[in-house]
């Protein structure tokens, strides 16, 4: 089950919009980012602190929940919420990026694309039914069709038109088996088309035309943030979002940072999802509403600063819930962090992966209430001016 409902729009040409996602396990207030729980957990993070700081629909991926644990684990727990004790909306990858990442250890056909486990080497074929078949044991809300995910370059070979255009029509095909697929097993959730087509608008367009005949629930653009210049993933996300059916969700897969998502909500983007926040927060780098940093930087070292002085989330404001910037004093200092992280202590990626995500989440919530509030221009404009700003 999926509803839709289109709440109001915004922008100099209303392409920016507010609304509603109702699913099987519940609502989603959009524009929305997603958290990415690749192997049925967010890095990092419990269930109820992703309650606390808003998520309100996570990511899991079909390829690897189909590695590990494997479908008949997941099917005595009656799907992945019950699996990993999330009982909010979860969306579900068809594992199609998964396997272009694989690189030469997969071949791509027509029927479907044949590999090696990166777990034990064992020889393994997905298909769109079989796809389909995963997602329907994950019984996520959402299924995302299996597609194949046209690459920017391939070896320093850029790809052409003619190329992208191969690739995006299999992916075409390959959503008509999955939607008759998904109908046959008599899934109750939703499916979602993948519009393809690489770095060529007249592609993107012939993909999306087709896939709207086909009447998905909703759609998503793929073949982003695949290694092209940052102007083409722009370009792209300036063409093809807003084109899609106005009464049904739009999904951006795989982008991406602050500037990013606030220019694809401009542009008629409801939903996002992207590693970003919680893989560089790993890696000791942080984004706050005053521009990005490293807590690895010597300079972090005496800080008694929380990482942004405005920020509620645990990290920075502690269980008060009190920001620095208003008397609180409970959350963690940039020098203790930059400790942790020296020393490699868990703690330290731990506490900046709720803060990033937590900015990410609250960066969306802040995006809805400027457009409750009929403010969305001036929102922009802020946060542009508060970005470049500086720490």
């Amino acid at each position: 089950m999926l509803q839709f409902d289109l709440l109001s729009t915004h922008g100099p040409e209303g392409k920016a919009r507010r609304g509603r996602m109702t699913l099987n396990h519940g609502v989603v207030e959009t524009p929305i980012f997603m958290p990415v729980g690749t192997y049925g957990t967010v890095k990092g993070v419990m269930p109820r602190s992703l309650h606390d700081m808003g998520a309100q629909i996570i990511l899991g991926n079909t390829f690897h929940l189909w590695m590990r644990p494997g479908l008949d684990i997941m099917e005595s727990f009656g799907g992945l919420h019950q699996f990993e004790n999330w009982h909010k909306p979860i969306l579900t990858d068809s594992g199609g990026f998964q396997v272009w990442s694989l690189g030469e250890m997969r071949k791509i056909t027509e029927e479907g694309v044949k590999f090696a486990s990166p777990v034990n080497g064992d020889k393994l074929f997905l298909t769109p039914e079989i796809s389909m078949q995963i997602q329907t044991v994950l019984n996520s809300d959402i299924v995302m069709q299996l597609d194949e995910c046209t690459p920017y370059e391939t070896k320093g070979h850029i790809t052409t038109e003619r190329e992208a255009r191969a690739s995006m029509e299999m992916s075409l095909r390959w959503a008509q088996r999955c939607r008759t697929e998904f109908q046959r097993l008599e899934n109750p959730n939703a499916l979602f088309g993948i519009v393809q087509g690489g770095m060529y608008e007249n592609l993107r367009q012939e993909s999306l035309e087709q896939l709207v005949e086909m009447d998905f629930p909703g759609y998503a653009v793929g073949g982003v943030s695949v290694g092209e210049p940052k102007e083409d993933m722009l370009r792209l996300t300036a063409h093809t979002p807003h084109r899609l059916p106005a009464h049904k969700p739009r999904y951006l897969m795989g982008v991406g940072t602050p500037e990013d998502l606030v220019y694809g909500v401009q542009h008629g983007v409801d939903m996002f999802d992207c590693v970003m926040p919680t893989r560089n927060a790993r890696n000791s780098h942080v984004f706050t509403r005053f521009g990005d940093l490293k807590i690895r930087n010597a300079r972090h070292k005496t800080d008694q600063r929380p990482l942004d002085e405005t920020c509620t989330c645990y990290a920075c404001a502690g269980a008060s819930g009190i920001p620095y910037a208003e008397g609180g004093r409970d959350g963690f200092s940039r020098a203790y962090l930059h400790h942790l992280d020296r020393c490699g202590e868990m703690l330290g990626p731990m506490l900046t992966t709720i803060h990033n995500l937590h900015y990410y989440l609250n960066l969306m919530q802040e995006m809805r209430d400027a457009m409750d509030a009929n403010r969305f221009d001036a929102f922009v404009a802020q946060f542009h001016a508060d970005r470049a700003r500086g720490i």
